[in-house]
């Protein structure tokens, strides 16, 4: 993660953000993390985690009253017939073989690639977003809002 972190800061020095962006590795149970942020982003990683709803609670407490939570994730419908496409297939194999596995090794749910939108909403309600809706989408990734 280290590598990864100063890989964006030397970005953000080169794209003159300095002043207006910073990176932190954070664990989800780091109680010294402010709650003063305006946007927080999960990038096609929410349902891999062991706890995503633990996870999504954090971001939600990390979050100023007017904040936003951006969630992309993979193209995936509530419906397993409704998947069995090219990419769904795709995502599928991609899910086997990394995000539920992932997901297993910290006891987690298990969501998986193809979780779709009525489990991701379930996910961010349980951590207590009242607001939740899908601000737009790709062939590959929808993009999901959640705001406190």
């Amino acid at each position: 993660m280290p590598h990864l972190l100063n890989k964006l800061r030397k970005q953000a020095k080169k794209e003159g953000v300095t002043r207006n962006i910073e990176f932190y590795a954070v664990s989800a149970n780091d109680a010294s993390i402010g709650n003063d942020y305006d946007l927080i982003t999960f990038f096609d990683c929410l349902h891999d985690m062991g706890d995503p709803v633990g996870a999504m609670k954090f971001a939600k407490q990390s979050l100023k009253p007017e904040g936003t939570c951006m969630i992309i994730e993979p193209m995936a419908n509530d419906k397993l017939e409704d998947n069995l496409n090219l990419v769904g297939r795709t995502f599928y194999a991609a899910s086997t073989l990394v995000c539920v596995p992932n997901s297993l090794a910290d006891n987690g749910p298990a969501l998986g690639a193809q979780a779709g939108e009525k489990r991701i909403k379930e996910v961010v309600k349980a951590a207590g977003f009242t607001k939740f809706r899908r601000a737009t989408q790709t062939p590959f990734n929808i993009i999901y809002e959640a705001k406190p």
